[in-house]
Formats: C-alpha cells, sequence, structure tokens
C-alpha cells in the first residue's frame, strides 16, 4: 500500500508549479485505466460471445518483431467495446468509449482510456486520483454486474468476487530518446507510478526504476506495482501482457481467498464430533464429496490462469512479463496456492481414510455379529418349545 501522507511535512510536498516549470511537457500520450473483477469459474467464451450484441471482437497480440505463431492467448480472450459517460479524473476526462476484456478462466478486466497532454506534473495528479477512484470502482462494477447478467448461462459457477485489482498503465509518445527522460526525471516518473504526491527517496525512486525494459532505442517501458509507463507509439502488446498480468493477479487473490474457506471448511468437517454409521447418515460422503469439490475448482482455477498465456519465443514480451509477475509477486501468490492445494488434497485423504476405516469398522462388527449369531443359533434352536 502506499503511505499518501497528506498531512505530511510541506518541505517534502512537491509544489506542482515547481514540477510544471523543470519537467517536460507531454505532447501526447494515453492513460489505460484498468479493473479487474473475478465473475465465476470459467467463461465460455463462444457462448458469450453469441449473446453479446455490442462490439466485439477476439484478442489477439500483435508482434511488432519477429516472434513465432504459438505466441499466443489459448483461448484468446473476448474484447467488448461499450460507449461510456465522460468521467472526470483530476485534470482529466475519460474517453467516451471503454473495453471489456472476457478472459475463460472467469475473469473480466474493464479499461478507460484517458487523453493525457501537459507537464509530467498533470500526470502525478491523474495518478493520485486513480488511485481508489470511486468513480471508476462504481462504473467499473455496475457494467461487470450487467454484463454477467447478459452472459450468465455462459459462465461456470457465476459469482462476481468483492475483490477488484486496479493498474494504471501511462502510454506516452516517446518523441526523442525516451531513454534520456526515464533518466532525467527520475523522481517525478517514480511518483507517478508509486502514486505519491511526496518527494521520494532515491532509494525508493531505484526501487521504482528497476524493472525498466527496452525492445528498440525509441521505447521503454517503467513496470512497478502499481502502473507502469511505457514511451513508445505502439505498445498494445506490451499492455496486452501488463493486462493480462494484473488480472492473473486478481485471479490468485481470489484463489487464495476461496482457498482459506475450504481450508476452513474441511477442518470442521475433520473435527466434527460424532459417530455415525454410513447407513444411517450421509453427513462424512457429504463432507467429503464438498472437499473433493473445493479442491477440484481450485485446481482448474489455478491451471487455467496460468496456461491462458504462451510465452515461449518472443523474448522480450516474456521479460515484461517476467517484470511484471516480479513486481506483482505473482511468484509467491503461486507458491502460497500450491501449499493450500496441497494441504487440501492432505486433508482429502485424511478423511477418506477416515471413513474408509469407519466402513471396515462396521463391517468387521458385522462380522463378528453374524459369527456369534451362527454359533449362538443351534442351541437356541434346541431350547424346548422352539
Amino acid at each position: 500500500m502506499r503511505t499518501d501522507n497528506e498531512i505530511g511535512n510541506p518541505e517534502n510536498v512537491a509544489p506542482a508549479s515547481a514540477h510544471a516549470e523543470h519537467t517536460p511537457a507531454v505532447e501526447r500520450g494515453t492513460c489505460y485505466a484498468v479493473f479487474a473483477y473475478s465473475i465465476g469459474l470459467s467463461i465460455d467464451l463462444q457462448e458469450a460471445e453469441r449473446r453479446i450484441n455490442t462490439d466485439k471482437r477476439r484478442e489477439t497480440i500483435k508482434h511488432r518483431h519477429r516472434a513465432p505463431q504459438y505466441f499466443k492467448y489459448d483461448p484468446p480472450p473476448l474484447r467488448v467495446t461499450q460507449e461510456s459517460v465522460r468521467i472526470h479524473v483530476g485534470p482529466f476526462d475519460s474517453a467516451d468509449r471503454l473495453n471489456l476484456v472476457l478472459y475463460d478462466f472467469g475473469a473480466v478486466s474493464v479499461t478507460y482510456e484517458i487523453a493525457v497532454d501537459g507537464p509530467l506534473s498533470s500526470l502525478m495528479a491523474l495518478s493520485n486520483e486513480l488511485y481508489d477512484n470511486p468513480k471508476l470502482l462504481t462504473d467499473s462494477r455496475r457494467r461487470v454486474v450487467e454484463l454477467v447478467e447478459t452472459i450468465k448461462p455462459a459462465i461456470t459457477k457465476p459469482s462476481i468476487s468483492d475483490l477488484v485489482e486496479d493498474y494504471a498503465v501511462y502510454e506516452l509518445t516517446p518523441g526523442i530518446n525516451p531513454h534520456r527522460k526515464t533518466t532525467a526525471y527520475r523522481q517525478e516518473l517514480a511518483q507517478i507510478l508509486r502514486a505519491e504526491r511526496n518527494f521520494l527517496s532515491d532509494q525508493e525512486v531505484d526501487d521504482a526504476h528497476a524493472c525498466t525494459l527496452s525492445f528498440g532505442r525509441d521505447d521503454t517501458v517503467i513496470i512497478d506495482w502499481n502502473a507502469a509507463v511505457l514511451f513508445d507509439r505502439d505498445g498494445d502488446d506490451v499492455r496486452m501482457v501488463l493486462d493480462y498480468a494484473n488480472v492473473e493477479l486478481l485471479q490468485l487473490r481470489y484463489l487464495d481467498d476461496r482457498l482459506d474457506l475450504a481450508l476452513a471448511e474441511s477442518y470442521r468437517a475433520v473435527t466434527k464430533r460424532g459417530w455415525r454409521l454410513p447407513f444411517l447418515g450421509r453427513s462424512n460422503a457429504n463432507d467429503l464429496r464438498r472437499v473433493a469439490e473445493l479442491q477440484l475448482d481450485g485446481a482448474m482455477l489455478f491451471e487455467g490462469v496460468n496456461n491462458a498465456l504462451k510465452l515461449l519465443g518472443d523474448q522480450y514480451l516474456a521479460r515484461v512479463y517476467r517484470a511484471a509477475s516480479q513486481r506483482l509477486h505473482l511468484g509467491e501468490w503461486d507458491a502460497t496456492i500450491l501449499r493450500k492445494l496441497q494441504t487440501l488434497e492432505s486433508t482429502y485423504e485424511k478423511m477418506s481414510d477416515r471413513q474408509t476405516n469407519r466402513r471396515m469398522e462396521v463391517l468387521e462388527w458385522i462380522i463378528i455379529i453374524l459369527i456369534a449369531a451362527s454359533i449362538a443359533l443351534p442351541f437356541v434352536l434346541t431350547v424346548p418349545g422352539y
């Protein structure tokens, strides 16, 4: 989380007029504000495409350099374009159209485009306005709710999560030598990336610029956990990878929450007191089936998220994805989820073993009773009156 200390030491605050005087002007650029939501376990994209009447198309990555054909989405996500009212975001307004991108693993991202120009100080104001912006959050969730109602038959286990993951990409016209800009205006760019009004320490600035990548001499991307600054005339491919990484983070957070609930539920089932015969009640079987269902849902969602984007071959975009993964700590999320899936599998095995042992105990008692009855029956039959 950022530390947006608005009541802190005034000497630490970067004056807007000073920035306007000393920072270069952005001739032309676009800020892409992205909000990712989880809407279900999976989406049948063909069925969703059939039910949506607005402008739509399948999303593909356009390569600007040599790359094999197998670098792609599998399956390609569905992009839906909708009309939108202009929303005021600080000194700028959003465009009158927005895009929703549906992924087959149950996620959707909403992207607002904001045309930007002027000094870098105006981008600092915009970055602060975008951080947890209530207008964009409310509007994006409303659009996701409407979309889910439209395509609900195409969604497996439809449910809109309370979680939302936002990200901003500032795509700016590079001009002459963008590498010189990223060096000369490190403080300003770091404040934009971190959505901070206050001057940052040299350490923090270095950390904000740690993931800086370039493919050619006239493009640069700086990737951070909250935003990215992209100096590029045509950065669609990079933005698509960053969008996917943000959606992946959202789905991993969602899956982590679901696994926490699954572990709590399985723990209650394991520690449930009482002893039931299998033929007198089905509670044990129901608990076991429920834990197996939670385990399977988690494994399917995890595999779907991790296998949707094929990264082999295009080395530059693979580097972009690795940098985004590092910034968003996707590797740590993966390790945590794998550990919880293993714990859930271990719990399922223990519950299954316990149920099997109970059945064996019941069978043993039945055999003992039958043997006792077979021994006692001849004596009973010899009693007078029988």
